[in-house]
C-alpha cells in the first residue's frame, strides 16, 4: 500500500486502495463490532473489479484536502469545513455538554485548532439499557516537516535566511532543491485580545539549495551528509544593501548631522519594537505574513509556522493508479476518517445505529503525542 518516495512525509499512495479503506471506515463507523470482526471475509469485502475511472472522483477529493492542509492547523480547518457541510454542530471545547448531546445529533469540537474529535450519536441509542458502544477511528494531523524557530533571524554570506528546527522524523535531505512555502497561524493583537489567524503563503518564498558540484569535494559527492543546523536553514532573499556596501555602512553614508539625527531616530525606534520577541524575528518575514494577513507587522505578537511543499498532489502511474504528494503520513487516514464519518451522516444509517460513531485526529504524533 505504502512505498517510500521522498521523505517520511512524502510517499507514494497507490489510491487505488483508496475505496476499500473507506469502505473499511464506514463499516467500522456504521455498523457494530460482530461486523468489524468480519471484515476478512471475502464477502464483506466491495468488489475490485470497478474501473479505475469510477474511483477518480474520491481520488481527487482526497489530493484536494491534502493540498488544503500544509500542516496541523489547516488540516483541522480543512476537516471542519467538510463537517460543517454535512450538519455537523460545533461543541465548546471544555463545557459541559449536558443536555446538549443528543440521539441522532453530530457533532464536533476541538482543541488548540490542531486537534479534532467528531462523532455521530445514533437514533437508537439506549445508555440507560446498555445498548452503547464506541467506535473510533483515529489519526494525526501532524506530519514531519521544518518548522520556523522561536527566533527566526538568521542570514550570512549575503543571504537572508530563516532559523528553522527539524521536527519529527524526517528523511531531511529530501527538503533539499524544493520550492518552499510557509504556513501555520499567527496570534495577532486587535484591541485588548490576541487573536488566531490562519496563513498559507502558498508560493515558493524559500528554499533549501545543495552545494554546486564544482564546489564539493570527491569525498562529499560520495555521500550526502547533512548538519541540520547549519545546511537546512532555507533562504528567503538576498541582502542586496549589506553585499553592495560589503557591511560597511560608515562608508556608503555621509557623516552629517542629518545622518547623525537619523540614527538617533533608528535607535528610537529599535527601543519602541524591543519586547522580547520582535527584535529576534527576521523583519522581511514579519512583512511578508502582515501583508498576507492585512494587518500591520507591529500587531504579530507569535506565530507557529512550518515550511511545506507548494508542488500540488498529482495522480502518477501509467493507469494513474497512484497519488503523489506530500504528507500522505497521515493526511490519507484523516481524510478517510472524516469522509468516513460524513457518509455514515449523509446515508442516513445513524438512523439505525446503537453507538457512537468518533473520528479522533491528533496532533503531535509525531514527537510523541504528549502534548496533543
Amino acid at each position: 500500500m505504502w512505498h517510500r518516495c521522498h521523505s517520511s512525509s512524502s510517499k507514494l499512495f497507490l489510491w487505488g486502495t483508496l475505496p476499500l479503506l473507506l469502505f473499511v471506515a464506514t463499516v467500522v463507523l456504521g455498523s457494530g463490532t460482530h461486523v468489524v470482526h468480519g471484515l476478512a471475509s471475502a464477502a464483506s469485502m466491495p468488489p475490485l473489479t470497478t474501473k479505475t475511472a469510477d474511483h477518480l472522483p474520491l481520488a481527487k477529493k482526497a489530493m484536494s484536502y491534502i493540498d488544503a492542509s500544509p500542516d496541523p492547523f489547516h488540516a483541522v480547518q480543512t476537516s471542519v469545513d467538510l463537517l460543517a457541510l454535512a450538519g455537523f454542530e460545533e461543541l465548546p471545547d471544555g463545557a459541559s455538554y449536558k443536555g446538549k448531546v443528543k440521539a441522532g445529533g453530530k457533532y464536533y469540537f476541538t482543541r488548540n485548532k490542531s486537534t479534532l474529535v467528531a462523532f455521530s450519536v445514533g437514533a437508537k441509542v439506549a445508555p440507560a439499557m446498555g445498548a452503547m458502544g464506541f467506535k473510533v477511528i483515529g489519526g494525526h494531523t501532524d506530519s514531519p516537516n521544518l518548522k520556523v524557530k522561536p527566533r527566526s533571524k538568521r542570514g550570512k554570506a549575503g543571504v537572508t535566511q530563516i532559523g528553522v528546527e527539524c521536527y519529527g522524523g524526517g528523511l531531511w535531505h529530501t527538503w533539499f532543491d524544493r520550492d518552499l512555502g510557509i504556513s501555520g497561524r499567527v496570534l495577532v493583537r486587535s484591541g485588548q485580545k490576541i487573536e488566531q489567524k490562519l496563513i498559507k503563503v502558498d508560493r515558493a518564498i524559500l528554499r533549501v539549495p545543495t552545494l554546486a558540484i564544482h564546489l564539493e569535494t570527491a569525498k562529499e559527492r560520495e555521500a550526502f551528509k547533512i548538519n541540520k543546523e547549519d545546511h537546512l536553514s532555507p533562504i528567503l532573499a538576498m541582502q542586496a544593501k549589506k553585499s553592495l556596501t560589503g557591511g560597511n555602512t560608515a562608508a556608503a553614508t555621509d557623516e552629517s548631522s542629518e545622518d547623525g539625527e537619523k540614527k538617533e531616530e533608528t535607535k528610537k525606534d529599535k527601543k519602541k519594537v524591543e519586547d522580547g520577541w520582535s527584535e529576534y524575528q527576521e523583519p522581511l518575514l514579519l512583512q511578508i505574513l502582515s501583508e498576507e494577513l492585512g494587518v500591520e507587522t507591529s500587531a504579530i505578537a507569535d506565530f507557529e509556522l512550518n515550511l511545506f511543499d507548494v508542488q500540488k498532489a498529482a495522480l502518477g502511474g501509467a493507469h494513474s493508479e497512484f497519488i503523489h504528494s506530500a504528507r500522505l503520513d497521515n493526511l490519507a487516514s484523516c481524510f478517510l476518517a472524516v469522509q468516513a464519518l460524513v457518509e455514515h451522516v449523509t446515508d442516513g444509517k445513524v438512523d439505525n445505529d446503537e453507538d457512537i460513531s468518533m473520528v479522533v485526529l491528533y496532533d503531535h504524533e509525531e514527537v510523541g503525542s504528549s502534548s496533543a
